[in-house]
């Protein structure tokens, strides 16, 4: 057996085993076929040779003209070598056949006839009849010079030989002027000369153009060329021209009626494609300087039956407006509007010389024949149509960004209408604008971006989002905006990649976002912030699914894998890091260095992608040469003086955004703080930029303030982690001038004002940093070890000594402020400053309580001078309190659908949506009184923790009515969850936590908190206020619903919520007051009202509210317990909260992917158990022993969900009721005998008498996915497994099961029970009052599923299904099968005879009881002891069925006693 060839054998292997196989004889897998060449033709040289003996008899017999015939002699017989050309393609191999027993060899030799199939004879062409021109002697050394002038005069260009040059017309003009004709083409006519105007026209205009003449003839023909006519004639044109003129004598004798006929056998002939060839060589129309007259009605090449224009292939003059979409303007007008534009068309444009703007002149080129299509551009714009269409319209801007109305009517100088589609509608649309992006034209791209860059920051803005439909930063971005961009960044012209980088700025960043985040930095936990992180999730690879962990690929590698474009799609500022962005802006700045504008727009992208994430400010901070151009270029540590107010160059001069830059680098983590201090030279730009006063940086006002600002807050950022803390001790005696010229700073008629503000708050936001890392120095200096496990760091520089001294420096201040709120010009200013003296205060007495030199008498007389001087007063001015009527107004939570259009964001870029900020209520605003009363509630936090006597002195502030409103509106808010909110309900929870703090205190509860570090005076119980508990519930209620809003970063708040007043007894003021006693005695009037008696579990209601509020401090610590894996995350965040500086990590939050809790945390230890529960493989549950205090755990979740559903309803209306019920389940599907537990069973009860009221009955959708499962009808069959395998008829468990069977539900879960699982209605025992659900929900309305009413028929006849057995759906059984055989609407085919048999096996039944029910069945009843009632006979209706189907007479009892009497016919 011969081997195949491998790609190791060498040539000497390969020609062996081609001997070996040409010696086997073997037949080849494959033949080498090579087709004929017909372009060289396989008979080529034979049917030549036989052509011209032909030709030469023809012409020797005529005696005519030969032609000469060349023969090569002696060629060779090889082929000569010719260089390797590429294959060339047929068109014809497809339809090649090929035969596998042809021999190759001979059939080369066959079809291969060698060169000399071609070059063995060549025949030249007959060129007898053509003339000869030989040029014109002159007497001159050169020819004279010939200019077009010379030549247009005289020969006319409209001549029968078409269009010529220049050179051929003065050629002609020559030989007119020596008398001779000019030389024509061949196809011409002989006679000329005296042939009238109409002949000398070109053959399309004669045959296209009614002529006045009737005799006037056609000169030359349009298909016979004449091509191959031999004889006597010597010009071929002549015998043509005869041929024509007789045709057309004899079609000018035929009458239009044959014509037509003739026409008609031509075309049944022809070949389609040949008629096609025929009306293609109809040459088109000439425009002349007249319009063309009428076209005839019928012409002699006019193929088809219909009238085909001629000019119908030629393009209109008039204009044809196209819509083409691109972001759509809803303008939607009436359909009139339609008709009115289509009589406003333009008309088409017939130009004559006379009407042209400029008339032209002999010396331009080609203007001797006039073309008014070309023409048509210099004509007037049609006018903007008055009324638009109903469809929608293509949206144009202008080079500012604004959208222009279609309607509107600009001059064309401001240079809008440059385009080519709707050239009267002025602006833009972005397809041109990215057109114009890539022109060649510097001018043209710079001008696109810098339009694009304008359109989006008005988009930013929410300019377009009430005037456009779709998003305008979408369409961009899903165009390839981000591309474009980068491309442009790579472009040498200066122009365009500046206009780039203003385009990309405008792109990614919000300049109002930035000033809003600026405006917080100063608020409590401000220098914290969210990464700017697309909150999309992304889809499992199917790659790895089903492979084990180890093997799956990591989401590094993931993203690696991806290109750019998807990884754009999903983030666009990761799109850029990958598109190689850092490496491309470092080259801008360090090598173009362009001029101001661009390096800001360089920064603030910076800034922007260090705001991403904290891996994307390790990628700024690592890219080679970044960070070191931008420190000594903009952050220089001397400079000179600018000589303009505005400078040419900012290299060299420090920026404050620059200085931001480095401060939102430092937020990302200490790591990266540490190395912008120690590696890039920040340390020494601190002192720098700090030891002078603004005013002597050598810097423009404006620009040294804002240096001196983003100084002080990088500087506290550092602090924050317990840096640059030595700073503080060199700068001490700076930070003391500073805050001494405080007064002096703050003139209200300075215009730099605000900036004074800002830079003032700044540095008092470092004190608070430096004052929180001071107070933790004691614990690090005596070696304690850290919460978290680990050795603690090393204590800072600074310790509680050096802060001291600020303190009554700043007090004074305070006070000053506070007074200065009477002087209208300062209250203002005064306060925006005072919420940053508050928040030093709580900072310094948090950590004064933990020194040993704290002295808790001296504190706390301290403190009651501080609360009656300073803190009352400021609660009680006028000023503050009519800020706090803006409370509710301010609020983010109050408010989720505001008025205010939205700026456009994209889920790929993240925004704040700051937008118009200042133009609304908000809590950034000035009006807003969430600053001031966050620092105010903080103070009193801590003042009332230190000193309990003084909370008594703050009932007012929770009593106040605009708290008690903003409370009210806060219990039934529901806020939204984005990038765009959380920033800001971030803050607002502070403040709601504060308040429900301080009302903790005021109510006096006895619960102690179980946090670590909590202070022993939270555990003295202060004299419950009257008024205070009145709103308890209140307080509660705002509570529950803060636990849920709780983002990340806020575990701490989410512990002592349910710590203090989420369990206590205090806040739940209903278990007190007769709350149980009037749930009793509410079930009690329902009982006597719907007279009937219920299940003993309804009886208990009350007594297990009142075991429930007993047992709060146990469900509490069940809550905590299930809740301890976030006990981490709630140290991290009480470090950062309380001002543990030396162990926070980052000041960038978690990310940001939804609440602390889930909205179902009541649920958790029922979800927690259900989900520790393996499952068996038979779809049932394994009976296993309960994990240690399961039932406990389970005990107290199901008391305190029947605590919030009778108290705090509204509390769990975030939770849908067809979640409720799918995590209740749990109780039966995580033990085999869980449910039947006493606690449980009273519990579960009563949850089930709560969730199937009327009102909530409605609400219950079972078609909805609960939250967690791809759907109910998953979990129905897990527990209808579970009840068939373990239930043991148990009526809870049945109820729970048949709750889901209701009509108006799926049919595929009745199908499950009736079908699958039939066995368990056996013992399906449940009874009509036990269910407490009207029967009604099940029967009506009639069930419609022929499988579903077949299964009910047969559990009926066959016994499985009986009333003493299963009585509910004995009755739903019953109701459905008499109203579906007793129907009579129409039905299908099928369906009818399905009723025809059920009431014949009916009728034949032997059980007379069934039967009986199933005839006579009347109406469901729920009090009845069958639960239906029935006829006492056959109504006539159901007899004459029976009788028409199965023709037989019934007596009307339904007994059948003439059951086998057939009836006369």
């Amino acid at each position: 057996m011969l081997r195949r060839p491998k790609p190791t054998d060498s040539e000497a292997d390969l020609l062996r085993e081609q001997e070996k196989f040409l010696m086997s004889g073997a037949p080849s897998a494959a033949n080498v076929i090579r087709r004929p060449d017909k372009r060289r033709g396989e008979a080529g040289g034979e049917g030549e040779e036989g052509g011209g003996g032909d030709v030469e008899g023809h012409n020797g017999h005529d005696g005519g003209s030969q032609k000469d015939v060349v023969t090569i002699e002696d060629l060779p017989d090889e082929l000569p070598s010719l260089t390797p050309a590429p294959p060339k393609k047929s068109r014809f191999k497809a339809s090649h056949v090929t035969f596998e027993d042809e021999d190759a060899e001979e059939r080369l030799d066959t079809h291969d006839t060698h060169i000399s199939a071609v070059l063995s004879k060549i025949i030249e062409r007959d060129t007898s009849s053509t003339p000869v021109s030989l040029p014109a002697f002159t007497g001159v050394a050169f020819p004279k010079v010939l200019h077009r002038s010379q030549t247009d005069s005289k020969v006319p260009t409209t001549s029968a030989g078409g269009k010529k040059s220049i050179f051929a017309r003065q050629i002609a003009a020559q030989r007119l002027k020596e008398g001779k004709t000019p030389v024509r083409h061949s196809s011409e006519a002989a006679g000329r000369t005296n042939e009238p105007r109409e002949r000398s026209l070109p053959p399309e205009n004669s045959m296209d153009t009614d002529q006045c003449n009737a005799t006037s003839e056609l000169l030359n023909p349009r298909l016979v060329s004449g091509q191959g006519l031999r004889g006597q004639q010597t010009d071929s044109s002549a015998e043509t021209t005869r041929i024509h003129r007789e045709n057309q004598a004899k079609i000018q004798a035929m009458s239009q009626t044959e014509i037509l006929e003739e026409q008609k056998k031509l075309l049944s002939h022809l070949d389609p494609r040949l008629v096609d060839f025929i009306r293609a060589r109809k040459p088109q129309s000439v425009l002349s300087s007249k319009p063309p007259s009428k076209p005839p009605q019928d012409t002699i090449e006019d193929f088809s039956p219909e009238r085909v224009k001629p000019d119908s292939d030629s393009p209109s003059p008039a204009v044809t407006l196209q819509k083409t979409p691109d972001v759509e303007m809803e303008r939607e007008e009436e359909e009139e509007g339609n008709r009115i534009d289509e009589e406003e068309q333009p008309p088409a444009l017939s130009l004559t010389g006379e009407e042209l703007p400029m008339k032209p002149q002999k010396e331009w080129i080609h203007m001797d024949k006039l073309e008014p299509e070309k023409l048509q551009w210099m004509g007037d714009l049609p006018a903007p149509r008055k009324k638009g269409t109903k469809t929608a319209m293509q949206a144009r801007f202008d080079f500012a960004g604004a959208l222009i109305p279609p309607t509107k009517d600009l001059p064309t100088h401001l240079g809008l209408h440059h385009h080519g589609e709707e050239p009267e509608c002025a602006g833009y649309s972005l397809q041109e604008l990215f057109l114009l992006s890539r022109s060649q034209i510097i001018q043209q791209r710079s001008l696109a971006l810098n339009t694009l860059a304008n359109i989006l920051s008005k988009a930013r803005a929410g300019e377009y989002v009430s005037v456009l439909k779709g998003s305008v930063m979408s369409t961009l971005l899903d165009a390839g905006l981000l591309f474009l961009l980068r491309f442009a960044l790579d472009d040498k012209v200066e122009g365009v990649m500046s206009a780039a980088a203003h385009a990309l700025k405008a792109l990614l960043v919000c300049p109002e976002d930035e000033e809003c985040l600026d405006c917080t930095f100063s608020w409590f936990r401000g220098l914290a912030s969210f990464p700017m992180l697309p909150s999309t999730q992304e889809e499992e690879d199917e790659e790895d699914e089903g492979l084990e962990e180890h093997l799956r690929m990591s989401a590094k590698e993931k993203e690696e894998r991806k290109s750019d474009h998807d990884v754009a799609r999903q983030d666009v500022v990761k799109g850029l890091l990958k598109m190689k962005l850092l490496p491309r802006l470092r080259y801008i700045v360090e090598v173009v260095r362009p001029s101001p504008p661009v390096v800001q727009d360089v920064l603030e992208v910076l800034t922007r992608i260090a705001r991403h994430s904290t891996s994307s400010a390790t990628r700024v901070l690592d890219c080679p040469r970044l960070m070191e151009t931008v420190m000594s270029e903009f952050l220089p540590t001397s400079w000179a003086m600018p000589s303009l107010p505005l400078p040419q160059s900012v290299y060299g001069l420090p920026l404050a955004s620059a200085m931001k830059l480095v401060r939102v680098l430092a937020t990302a983590g200490r790591h990266a703080c540490a190395r912008l201090l120690n590696s890039f030279g920040v340390r020494e730009r601190l002192s720098r930029l700090l030891s002078p006063e603004p005013s002597e940086l050598l810097l423009e006002p404006t620009e040294a303030l804002g240096v001196a600002t983003e100084t002080y807050r990088l500087w506290a950022v550092a602090a924050g982690y317990g840096q640059a803390c030595q700073t503080y001790i060199d700068l001490y005696p700076a930070l003391v001038k500073a805050l001494q010229s405080i007064h002096r700073a703050l003139t209200p008629t300075d215009p730099l004002l605000p900036l004074h503000i800002q830079r003032l708050s700044a540095l008092l936001s470092l004190l608070t940093q430096v004052t929180h890392t001071a107070g933790c120095h004691q614990e690090l200096q005596a070696g304690l070890v850290s919460s978290q496990g680990e050795e603690s760091p090393p204590p800072p520089p600074v310790s509680w000594g050096h802060v001291t001294g600020l303190h009554a420096s700043l007090l004074g201040h305070l006070k000053g402020f506070v007074r200065s709120l009477d002087n209208p010009s300062q209250s203002e200013s005064s306060l925006a400053l005072i919420p940053a003296y508050l928040l030093y205060l709580q900072a310094y007495y948090h950590q004064l309580s933990k020194q040993n030199c704290f002295k808790p008498v001296e504190t706390l007389q301290e403190l009651e001078l501080l609360v009656s001087e300073v803190l009352l007063p400021l609660m009680s001015h006028h000023v503050v309190q009519s800020l706090v009527k803006n409370l509710s107004s301010s609020s983010v939570v109050c408010h989720v659908q505001s008025s205010h259009p939205g700026p456009e964001t994209t889920p790929s870029l993240p925004g704040l949506a700051c937008a118009g900020w200042r133009d609304r209520p908000g809590l950034v605003v000035p009006s807003s009184p969430f600053p001031l009363l966050t620092g105010l509630g903080l103070l009193l936090d801590t003042l009332t923790g230190l000193h309990k006597g003084l909370s008594s002195k703050f009932a007012g502030l929770l009593l106040s009515e605009p708290v008690i409103g903003y409370l009210r509106s806060v219990s039934q808010a529901t806020p939204t969850l984005s990038h765009s909110r959380a920033w800001l309900l971030r803050h607002e929870h502070h403040l709601l936590y504060l308040l429900l703090r301080l009302a903790h205190r005021l109510v006096g509860s006895n619960l102690k908190p179980t946090l670590i570090g909590s202070s022993a005076h939270d555990n003295c119980a202060v004299p419950s206020q009257p008024e205070v508990s009145k709103h308890t519930s209140l307080y509660h209620q705002v509570a529950l619903v803060l636990l849920l809003w709780l983002l990340p970063g806020s575990e701490h708040l989410a512990h002592e919520l349910l710590s203090t007043v989420i369990f206590s007894k205090d806040f739940i003021s209903e278990g007190h007051s007769g709350g149980p006693e009037a749930v009793e005695l509410g079930e009690l009037k329902l009982r006597e009202e719907s007279h009937h008696h219920a299940s003993p579990s309804m009886q208990t209601v009350g007594a297990l509210l009142r075991e429930a509020c007993v047992q709060l401090p146990s469900i509490r610590g069940c809550f905590l317990t299930h809740l301890a894996h976030l006990e981490t995350s709630v140290l991290a965040s009480r470090g950062a909260l309380f001002g543990r500086n030396p162990w926070i990590k980052s000041h960038l939050l978690p990310e940001l992917t939804g609440p602390t809790l889930p909205s179902d945390w009541p649920f958790l230890p029922l979800v927690s158990l259900y989900e520790g529960t393996e499952l068996s493989s038979g779809g049932g549950l394994r009976v296993e022993e309960l994990p240690a205090g399961a039932l406990q755990s389970v005990t107290h979740c199901l008391q305190w969900l029947l605590l919030l559903e009778v108290w705090r309803e509204d509390a769990l209306k975030v939770i849908p009721p067809v979640a409720k019920l799918a995590r209740l389940s749990c109780v039966f599907l995580c033990s085999s005998d869980l449910f039947l537990e006493r606690p449980v069973q009273k519990l579960a009860w009563g949850l089930f008498r709560l969730l199937t009221r009327p009102s909530r009955l409605d609400l219950l959708d079972l078609d909805v996915p609960p939250p967690g499962l791809a759907s109910f009808q998953d979990l129905y069959s897990a527990l209808v497994a579970q009840y068939e395998a373990v239930s043991f008829g148990d009526r809870l468990f049945g109820c729970w099961v048949l709750l889901s069977l209701q009509r108006r539900y799926s049919a595929t879960m009745r199908l499950a029970v009736f079908g699958e699982h039939v066995g368990m209605l056996r013992s399906l025992g449940v009874t009509l009052e036990q269910l407490s659900i009207p029967i009604e929900r099940f029967t009506s309305p009639p069930e419609e599923s022929l499988p579903l009413l077949r299964l009910y028929f047969r559990s009926l006849v066959t016994g499985t299904l009986k009333r003493c057995w299963c009585p509910v759906l004995y009755a739903v059984a019953l109701c459905h099968v008499n109203s579906f055989i007793f129907s009579q609407n129409a039905a299908a085919q099928e369906v009818e005879a399905a009723r025809h048999s059920m009431l014949r096996k009916i009728y034949y039944l032997t059980d007379e009881v069934l039967r009986s029910h199933l005839l006579l069945f009347r109406l469901p009843q729920q009090h009845s002891d069958m639960g239906f009632n029935t006829y006492d006979e056959l109504p006539p209706i159901r007899a004459k069925r029976l009788e028409r189907v199965l023709g037989v007479r019934e007596n009307g009892d339904g007994k059948g006693d003439g059951r086998e009497q057939r009836m006369d016919k």
